[in-house]
């Protein structure tokens, strides 16, 4: 064996050489960073008077984005505080910055907020529970994450009409589970935590112990739903046979054909770039995926929007078919801009490419992803270089629809969610000294209590100076898309 070869075997268990603290140390590093920032610190939110524009930090988001887009963006933006909420990681973001910190990190989702959480399908074809945006992952603060959750929960029961007593349930609720779950994880072993995830039937146990007749039988609607919300649905519902061709229909502006936005483009010009974009995606998947890619050719593209806060970013559909035309695969092509947490977090490891930073953090916080899940960097029709990741536009996949929520029903869903917040971040940060810190008691849910609601007041100013700019004209707004 190489000396090269050798320096990649890792060392013996509990060997001299051996760099990894034993569970007592990282125990002990987590109890004395408690004891460097206390645990009820988590409820401060600082006022600070030079505290940025909220208004001002969208708006510089959107000079990268597509102009014709940002309208739409503030115009869901302005529909309700949770709206506002979901759009506006950045802003949150900058506020996160000014607040303690325990010092132990991890990789974060970066936007942890409720509906960020939903069903899918695992590549075994089961149906499993777990985050699905990672458009802003980044290493951080554990506590980031968590604190983006509870705030969601926060904002989200004050729409719902709920009482401050039951909003702290949830809050509670969740943010408990979260540190019993790190509790847990830190006593597993390594594998055990890996392979841990949240398959539907064991959620299904828990909704049917802690919730009415009613919201059982509207979760098992949910689940049948989300089981025929495949490529093959996409397919029929989005696209029509045009000129004995296959192609997707234009719904503008939520959904525009390539041929629609460049019309005096040349076809054959267009499909050389998008061979470009896909041989090089295809080239970040394992080799097994290439394989099963490469049975597929292109049929057409089209623009969409898709959520709140990405509103803006290039966001594409692609269809491919495989035997025949009736074997569709719908790829959804996003692009990558820098996390949003990257500026008030220098010096952490940085991947060189956005799309690549997706992917690597949505592979280390998933239990199970996408298997077309990949990433490229190319260069567009007007010359500049900009980075994507790509993934199945849909496959089982199904979000909660929170603002319906009573209160043991988001109890559930947020504690749910907790678990799951949890499990990402013992695969990926200390998991030891996370719960070292945590501690056996709920005084960290306590200050998250506080902590949410301190931000959801904020939350709604914010929401009111947005509306304030678009009534001075500042910002333009386009509403009902």
């Amino acid at each position: 064996m190489s000396d090269t070869q050798q320096a990649d075997v890792p060392a013996a268990a509990d060997s001299p050489a051996d760099p990894r603290p034993d569970p007592a140390a990282r125990l002990a590093r987590g109890r004395a960073a408690r004891a460097r920032t206390p645990v009820e610190a988590h409820a401060e939110l600082p006022t600070d008077p030079s505290r940025p524009d909220p208004v001002a930090i969208l708006e510089r988001q959107a000079a990268s984005r597509l102009a014709d887009l940002i309208p739409i963006r503030y115009g869901r933006m302005l529909v309700s505080p949770l709206t506002f909420y979901r759009g506006s990681a950045a802003v949150m973001a900058a506020d996160l910055a000014g607040t303690p910190v325990s010092g132990v990190e991890c990789q974060l989702c970066g936007d942890a907020h409720l509906s960020n959480f939903g069903a899918f399908a695992s590549p075994e074809r089961r149906l499993v529970f777990d985050i699905n945006d990672f458009d802003e992952t980044h290493p951080g603060p554990w506590e980031w994450d968590v604190k983006r959750l509870a705030a969601s929960l926060t904002v989200t029961a004050r729409a719902n009409g709920f009482r401050r007593k039951d909003r702290a349930a949830v809050v509670l609720s969740t943010v408990g589970r979260y540190r019993t779950a790190m509790r847990d994880f830190a006593s597993r072993r390594e594998l055990d935590v890996w392979y841990a995830h949240a398959d539907l039937g064991e959620v299904d146990l828990l909704v049917q112990n802690q919730t009415s007749k009613k919201r059982r039988k509207q979760f098992a609607d949910a689940q049948a739903k989300a089981r025929t919300r495949d490529s093959l649905q996409a397919f029929r519902k989005m696209t029509a046979i045009v000129d004995g061709h296959r192609r997707i229909v234009a719904d503008p502006p939520l959904i525009v054909p390539i041929q629609d936005l460049l019309p005096d483009t040349d076809r054959a010009q267009l499909e050389s770039h998008l061979r470009e974009l896909l041989a090089v995606y295809a080239a970040s998947l394992p080799m097994d995926r290439q394989h099963l890619l490469r049975g597929f050719r292109f049929v057409d593209m089209a623009r969409k929007i898709v959520g709140v806060g990405s509103v803006g970013t290039r966001c594409w559909v692609v269809l491919l078919s495989g035997r025949d035309r009736d074997d569709p695969l719908l790829l959804q092509v996003k692009e990558a801009q820098p996390s949003v947490l990257a500026a008030h977090l220098p010096g952490r490891p940085a991947r060189s490419e956005e799309g690549d930073r997706v992917v690597t953090g949505q592979r280390l916080m998933q239990a199970a992803s996408d298997i077309f899940l990949g990433w490229a960097r190319v260069s567009g029709i007007d010359g500049q270089f900009r980075d994507f990741y790509v993934r199945q536009l849909r496959d089982w996949k199904a979000s909660a629809v929170v603002e319906s929520m009573d209160p043991a029903a988001l109890r559930v869903y947020g504690t749910l969610c907790g678990w799951t917040l949890a499990r990402a971040h013992a695969r990926t940060g200390d998991r030891i000294a996370i719960a070292g810190y945590l501690g056996d008691d709920d005084a960290f849910d306590h200050a998250l209590v506080e902590f949410s609601e301190r931000y959801a007041d904020r939350n709604e100013d914010d929401f009111q100076l947005l509306r304030a700019a678009a009534q001075a004209g500042r910002i333009t707004v386009e509403n009902g898309l």
